[in-house]
């Protein structure tokens, strides 16, 4: 997701969005362990949209 767009959201939204890229990061590790996973540049995209998520959070504090 864009930065723009994640400054768009109100805070819930944020928690929300941060709750769902976590569950995200962890299925996409899950899936690295058991040799399933695909695409690995998926946790590189996961990783940095939380911290893009973190982010934008923190200024809004």
């Amino acid at each position: 997701m864009a930065t723009k767009d994640i400054n768009n959201q109100s805070v819930d939204e944020l928690k929300q969005h941060l709750l769902d890229l976590r569950k995200e990061q962890f299925n996409l590790r899950m899936q690295k362990g058991s040799g399933q996973l695909t695409q690995p540049h998926q946790l590189r995209r996961v990783r940095r949209d939380i911290a893009r998520t973190k982010f934008v959070l923190g200024g809004k504090k």
